[in-house]
């Protein structure tokens, strides 16, 4: 039997049962993700089948998004660095090597979960504004809909792979 979801493994140590399941979606995001590292072909990471986003673009935008997402968190404005990434994450998807995109969304997780560890529960509801409309959202909107969006990028990556592989 393989292992359970992350979500039956028990707490992440030093995070708050408030936004446990965030964390539970981060690591459980990471441990796929680490997984098909292992399998992926570089060409496979490149291909659009139908036109759809890549395997390689849905893994940029994962640490990408996380990476804007979690600074609006904590109540910051994007950087330039974080702009320019957003404006280019298929060229970097492109560009990059398989393990290149990997490390760099595995870091973006552990960075992620440590912030969560740090993250106490006053926080949570306070207000935060989103993009340069500067839109309304509180820290724990913010924290739920990154590990939404990223388990989400995740499924398409597996479902963008047995497409290439035309496999059920």
């Amino acid at each position: 039997m393989s292992q359970p979801e992350a979500w039956l493994l028990g707490r992440v140590t030093d995070v708050s049962d408030s936004i446990m399941p965030v964390a539970h979606s981060l690591v459980q995001a990471r441990r796929e993700l680490m997984t098909l590292q292992d399998e992926l072909l570089t060409t496979e990471c490149r291909i659009s089948p139908g036109g759809a986003a890549s395997i390689g673009f849905h893994i940029a935008h994962i640490n990408g998004s996380l990476d804007r997402l979690f600074s609006y968190a904590r109540g910051e404005h994007l950087t330039t660095s974080q702009r320019n990434y957003l404006a280019h994450e298929n060229t970097i998807a492109t560009n990059a090597t398989v393990d290149e995109l990997f490390m760099a969304v595995r870091n973006r997780i552990d960075h992620c979960l440590t912030q969560l560890k740090t993250t106490p529960d006053e926080l949570l509801y306070q207000s935060r504004a989103v993009g340069r409309d500067e839109l309304p959202s509180t820290v724990i909107g913010l924290l739920f809909h990154a590990a939404e969006h990223t388990t989400m990028h995740v499924g398409q990556i597996r479902t963008t792979l047995k497409v290439i592989r035309g496999t059920a």
